[in-house]
């Protein structure tokens, strides 16, 4: 009788459960054909118009895969935590299809909600603007304060005006990462860490409170060359040189206490902007050299968005008889097994991978990684489908985008050529397994494990000790692992083990000394890669033709109709929530870093348990 009640209510919740979900679906697909049936969706370009290049979100190499049905939820109950994403190539198609456009005049750098982006990210977009800039159309930079990612675009502005009341935060690069061994003491968690090269650091936050001389050493010399980087660039297009940087509090204090702690005048005079105005004087600016939209409220003026819609088609379709150059986007932790668009699963990769090679068109093949590597075992078997690639002639460039260090450098290695940006960083060539175990947690609740087995192998558990020569079989597998790395680096870089080894260790270095040491070919942006790919497979006319994970028949019916924009909006002016939100505190920002890194231990399913990965490449300004 009670397992029937029970199985009963279980009955009753899945009926309504399922009910739920159909009534959703129906209002979200009355909503889409009210949507598209409506004519105050048609964007119009007006003749000398203003593209506003306003970015609200992260930029990234590959837009990762969201559940549609999720992703509306949340948006209507105003509990979506997925940052939004935009694709660098997005940016860079916009702006330089503005600079092709009679109707468009000026480029406005409208940067406010623009997050942290890598340098390298940046100076493709700076590219672009340079592009725009020598058509001889006017760029215009404006915001409340910048940071220092956002005046790195903005410094390629023709004019920057900024906010009386504004500040500008340029603060150099650092990692700072966070440290949890007296945390994992005080839970009584034991640690069991094996690692191979002096430099490999990635552990480092599980069994110190402090980093450790020697990664402070080796994240000296590549942080201060990306600042050394980022200067140069900066100092190259504004009015000053790179003496003008601040670097210490006592400068800082200086040059405050002289404009009597006004960051708008220290700003102006030190020439970081050319004007301090208002939003009403920017506007007012604007529409004296571009006149009013209709309703003569405001210049005339089109958003990234919107231009993007017109820009760039909403299918592409690939011509049959035309031969291609493929890329392969790889962006994320590399995880073993099948993973989403916008992550690396070592076979759903090697998946895209391999579809390249068995395209009779595909005559090359463009590696864009995006990783500071993960699972070892998922590096080994992408860079397998690479050497496979390369055995049926078709020839692959590595292209690194804003990191490929570690297990992103073991896949990178094995191509005929390695380009990266001068700012990417990479190597951290060096392996590390962990290992805890709780068996003096639950000890203090009183619970323990005990027991028989017919070997002693199978008494392995996170809930017992681990015994002494486990430990010592575990190290030596790491160790192997570690001369493995050697060798597939070796082998492909003409080097010998030893030689790898002197700049392993698992330390990390930008590209621009990665080069020097033998770690990569040459210097270059995507559009260098593919173009050099098209070089080794004696192409002149090709195609470049992105390979991505496809979506079932459902998943794409859902993502076309759940992620319309017109249908989230009319979900959203339902929401009283949605305009209450506030944006992240310092203290939520710390929280979600924390949050971060512990949910970062998911991405830790090597089944051997070893990994290439670097826990200090992310950096962002």
């Amino acid at each position: 009788m009670i397992a029937k009640f029970f199985k009963g209510i279980w009955v009753g919740l899945n009926f309504s459960r399922r009910l739920l979900l159909n009534i959703l679906f129906l209002i979200l697909i009355v909503f889409f054909f009210i949507a598209i049936s409506s004519d105050d969706d048609t964007i119009v370009i007006e003749d000398n118009s203003v593209l506003r290049l306003n970015l609200n979100g992260t930029i990234v190499e590959e837009k990762t895969y969201v559940d549609p049905v999720s992703a509306a939820i949340n948006d209507a109950t105003a509990n979506n935590d997925q940052p939004a994403e935009i694709l660098l190539d997005d940016i860079v198609d916009v702006i330089k299809a503005a600079a092709n456009d009679t109707r468009i005049s000026i480029l406005l750098l409208d940067l406010q909600e623009m997050p942290k982006a890598h340098l390298n990210k940046l100076k493709q977009i700076t590219d672009a603007i340079d592009i725009f800039k020598q058509t001889g159309k006017q760029v215009i930079a404006t915001g409340y304060y910048y940071t220092q990612a956002q005046y790195y675009i903005a410094a390629h502005a023709d004019e920057i005006s900024m906010h009386p009341y504004g500040s500008i935060g340029i603060e150099g690069f650092g990692v700072y990462p966070m440290y949890f061994k007296e945390a994992l003491e005080k839970l009584k968690v034991t640690q069991h860490i094996f690692r191979v090269g002096t430099f490999k650091s990635a552990v480092e936050p599980f069994i110190r409170n402090t980093m450790s001389d020697a990664a402070k050493e080796a994240n000296k010399v590549w942080l201060s060359a990306l600042w050394t980087q980022y200067k140069h660039d900066v100092a190259a297009n504004r009015p000053f040189d790179e003496s003008n940087f601040i670097e210490t509090l006592d400068q800082l204090q200086e040059k405050m206490s002289e404009v009597s702690g006004d960051y708008g005048k220290f700003a102006l005079e030190n020439k970081w902007v050319d004007s301090l105005k208002s939003n009403q004087q920017i506007r007012q600016q604007l529409i004296d050299l571009v006149g009013t939209e209709e309703t003569g409220k405001t210049f005339k003026q089109i958003s990234f968005n919107d231009y993007l819609a017109v820009v760039k088609p909403p299918i592409v379709f690939d011509n049959p008889i035309t031969e291609k150059i493929a890329v392969v986007v790889a962006k994320g932790t590399i995880v073993d097994g099948e993973r989403p668009a916008g992550e690396i699963g070592g076979d759903s990769t090697a998946k895209l991978l391999r579809e390249a090679r068995f395209d009779d068109k595909v005559k090359a093949v463009v590696l864009r990684i995006d990783s500071g590597g993960g699972s070892m075992f998922a590096s080994e078997v992408i860079r397998a489908e690479v050497l496979a690639l390369k055995a049926a002639g078709k020839p692959v460039i590595a292209s690194m985008s804003s990191v490929a260090a570690s297990g992103g450098y073991w896949i990178a290695s094995a191509a005929n050529e390695i380009w990266a940006a001068p700012s990417t960083i990479t190597g951290s060539i060096g392996v590390f397994g962990s290992f805890m175990t709780f068996e003096n947690s639950l000890a203090e609740l009183g619970v323990y494990s005990d027991g028989v087995a017919t070997t002693e192998l199978a008494g392995l558990s996170i809930v017992r000790p681990l015994d002494d020569k486990m430990a010592q079989i575990i190290q030596l597998s790491i160790e192997q692992a570690y001369s493995r790395f050697l060798e597939v680096v070796a082998d492909a870089r003409n080097m010998t083990p030893e030689q790898v080894d002197k700049i392993a260790q698992g330390r990390v270095w930008i590209a621009s000394q990665a080069q020097k040491l033998g770690l990569i070919d040459k210097l270059g942006n995507k559009q260098d890669a593919i173009e050099a790919a098209a070089a080794l497979a004696q192409l002149d006319n090709y195609e470049v033709k992105t390979i991505k994970q496809s979506l079932s028949p459902q998943q794409q019916m859902l993502q076309e109709i759940l992620g319309t924009a017109a249908v989230k909006s009319v979900i959203n002016s339902h929401n009283p929530m949605s305009s209450m939100l506030s944006k992240n505190t310092n203290i939520k920002g710390v929280l979600n870093h924390l949050t971060e890194q512990v949910n970062s231990l998911d991405d830790f399913n090597d089944p051997q348990g070893i990994y290439a990965r670097c826990l200090v490449c992310k950096v962002t300004q």
